[in-house]
């Protein structure tokens, strides 16, 4: 009997980002050809990490050809990605209104690069899918963007599972709920079990509090992304009247912004908040260096959480290099990277999941 593994696979990432979702599988030993992106700015950091090649390209352009060209040739194929979920954002659903959709337009148009997803699984026909994105998703329209996607896999022969989990039952130390999407050729692929029991999650604490101190708006001098925005007076004063894990409800009137003094205001407790040590973090969003952007204040120090400190809570190893020296970066672009970036060990979650399954694949399929 012939004996199926990892090595017999070859992995592309599409939507890669910096590579969050690619570590989890190079943590795994997959052999990874490449990610692919439409954000140039990710390039850097995706190829440093992953030693292997990131292609700028819009998906909604790639044809079936061009991603048959990047996996290697005699190697089976897995293809995984993360489809940007605007339409979802927890901010974007207060109402901003670049989001809404113009008159006459489908609001499937949205998801687009959904549907695209789907167009180059049905044109490359890899043996195993994964696609990580928002639980939303399974209701949105009814349901009808998240069923036309399963439908299109089942309709070219996939067996597909789909799971909604929580990110912090699998070593991230955030909450952070994603769904989980599997399709196989060969079966149905179950997630593994949780790996993180309730009361022994990866906490604030066991994540950053092992970092030197530094001041808003001053590197460390050994780590050039452990770095917090400097603040205004205003803001410092706001952030020296928080406790551990308060919000603005701390401060005194002369402090408040006029939103909080309305009634209506009472109700945006997440904002302007410290995190707590013995707790995970908060969701990471793409403004998750901004004091005012949510409960993004460090524990004690008085400021908001660093770049690197970000990462960390997205379980990026502490090494992980976002930061090319030969090219100037704002701090906004990264925490935009970090934000949007499958947590790491969420990743390791779904490698370790088909891998399991890969090791399960009968001889007679090969």
């Amino acid at each position: 009997m012939i004996s199926v593994s990892i090595n017999d696979f070859s992995v592309i990432d599409l939507f890669c980002g910096v590579g969050g979702l690619t570590h989890g599988f190079v943590k795994e030993k997959f052999k990874i050809d490449g990610g692919i992106d439409s954000d140039q700015s990710c390039s850097y950091a995706f190829e440093k990490n992953n030693k292997t090649k990131f292609y700028h390209s819009d998906v909604t352009t790639l044809t079936g050809e061009d991603l048959n060209s990047i996996f290697t040739k005699g190697k089976r194929r897995i293809l995984v990605g993360c489809a940007p979920c605007q339409p979802f954002s927890i901010y974007n659903r207060k109402g901003v209104k670049s989001l809404t959709v113009s008159e006459g337009e489908s609001e499937n148009v949205k998801w687009k690069l959904l549907y695209s997803f789907a167009d180059l699984i049905e044109a490359t026909q890899p043996e195993i899918v994964s696609m990580e994105n928002v639980p939303l998703l399974v209701k949105y329209d009814g349901g009808k963007v998240f069923e036309d996607f399963k439908e299109r896999l089942i309709s070219n022969g996939y067996h597909v599972t789909w799971y909604i989990v929580n990110a912090q039952d699998y070593g991230v130390p955030q909450r952070r709920k994603r769904l989980v999407l599997f399709a196989s050729k060969h079966g149905k692929i179950e997630l593994i079990d949780k790996t993180i029991q309730e009361n022994d999650y990866v906490t604030v604490e066991r994540a950053i509090g092992h970092l030197p101190r530094i001041q808003d708006g001053v590197p460390d001098k050994n780590d050039p992304l452990h770095l917090a925005r400097k603040l205004t007076d205003l803001n410092k004063k706001r952030i020296q009247a928080t406790k551990e894990g308060g919000n603005w409800e701390d401060w005194d009137e002369n402090l408040l912004l006029e939103c909080h003094k309305k009634e209506s205001g009472r109700h945006f407790k997440s904002v302007y908040g410290r995190m707590k040590w013995n707790d995970v973090a908060p969701t990471m969003t793409t403004y998750c260096v901004g004091y005012s952007n949510g409960r993004f204040g460090h524990p004690e120090q008085d400021r908001a959480i660093s770049l690197r400190e970000a990462a960390l809570i997205q379980s990026f190893p502490q090494d992980y290099d976002f930061i090319n020296p030969e090219e100037e970066v704002s701090s906004a672009t990264i925490a935009r990277q970090i934000g949007n970036a499958v947590p790491v060990e969420l990743g390791v979650a779904v490698a370790k999941s088909i891998k399991r399954h890969v090791e399960s694949i009968e001889s007679s399929n090969v």
